[in-house]
């Protein structure tokens, strides 16, 4: 990956994130991009697949011992939760439905939310949208892991913890860092939530609902889905904020791996990614990139000029 960056603090700077003057420039020669703006028709049917397997596999889980429901939930369960979890991702940015409807895509979004068992749809609308629009941004950014998480988790056998824990990082940092008000749709996703898991408990056993929780939970830690979380933004390359993924498990995560494309053009629903990288691929070939989630894993815990501190940080300057 080139040259590794070796200190055991941020890197602070002091521009702006690159984002917005390369997706000018894109443009500005490939304006046919924009024909690539908009949901993505067979997103609801992909996601409503998704939901409906979780749903039948309950039927099996129930009568499983709690040996096999782990590796299932490892193997499967947590797998197709955390794809899940990347639909409430794409639902976030109103590319299940359009911008037009942002109403369909919020109910949407409680129809994808029900195998994960905790409601998170509207929150992360909340704080991830700000994410892009003040990325690196010491207070608004909530991806950012804090100097706590920074210091204690800087050794081998640390970063391997913190990647264990890393569900309830991200879960809980927003609340320490950058709290906000519960809103009105958060309640209703909350009250959603708590009718189907009180329905799969009384039907299926609290069993069912283990599997979608550890399942859950595991394919968020150590796992090859998770190096998603790893290879988005931590610094492999000294001045690179944000890398790019081409492998073969875009297909199961809605190609969250090609996240510079992202970045750059967040109204495109993943479904079209590749064909931003594929018109403008001179704008992205010779970025730094990845090309194995597991290898970020293992580089992330075994490398010690990377750790939780490998982000680039930028001073608050207020909302704007």
């Amino acid at each position: 990956m080139g040259q590794h960056v070796s200190r055991n603090d941020f890197e602070w700077v002091y521009t702006e994130e690159p984002h917005a003057s390369r997706r000018k420039l894109i443009l500005e020669k490939y304006p046919q991009i924009k024909k690539l703006f908009g949901y993505d028709p067979n997103f609801k049917w992909v996601v409503t697949g998704m939901v409906t397997v979780q749903l039948l596999s309950m039927f099996v889980v129930k009568d499983l011992s709690y040996p096999v429901l782990f590796l299932m939930a490892y193997c499967f369960g947590g797998v197709i939760n955390h794809s899940l979890m990347l639909a409430i991702h794409e639902i976030s940015h109103n590319l299940a439905f359009g911008h037009a409807r942002p109403m369909a895509n919020r109910l949407f979004g409680f129809f994808a939310n029900l195998p994960l068992i905790i409601p998170v749809s509207i929150s992360f609308k909340k704080y991830h949208l700000e994410h892009h629009r003040y990325q690196g941004d010491e207070k608004l950014d909530t991806d950012l892991p804090t100097y706590l998480e920074a210091k204690l988790f800087c050794t081998t056998f640390g970063k391997f913890v913190w990647l264990m824990l890393q569900p309830f990082f991200y879960s809980f940092r927003p609340l320490a860092t950058y709290p906000k008000k519960p809103t009105y749709l958060e309640f209703v996703n909350l009250s959603v939530q708590l009718v189907f898991d009180c329905i799969v408990w009384y039907f299926f056993g609290g069993k069912i609902l283990v599997y979608f929780i550890v399942g859950s939970l595991m394919a968020m830690g150590v796992h090859p889905v998770a190096g998603h979380f790893i290879s988005e933004h931590y610094m492999y390359k000294k001045g690179f904020e944000t890398y790019s993924y081409y492998g073969p498990l875009n297909l199961i995560t809605f190609n969250v791996g090609y996240h510079n494309e992202h970045h750059d053009f967040p109204a495109v629903p993943g479904s079209r990614l590749p064909e931003v990288k594929r018109i403008a691929g001179e704008f992205y070939d010779n970025l730094p990139q990845h090309n194995s989630w597991v290898s970020v894993l293992y580089d992330f815990v075994m490398d010690p000029d990377i750790g939780p501190y490998a982000r680039m940080k930028r001073k608050h300057r207020g909302l704007d």
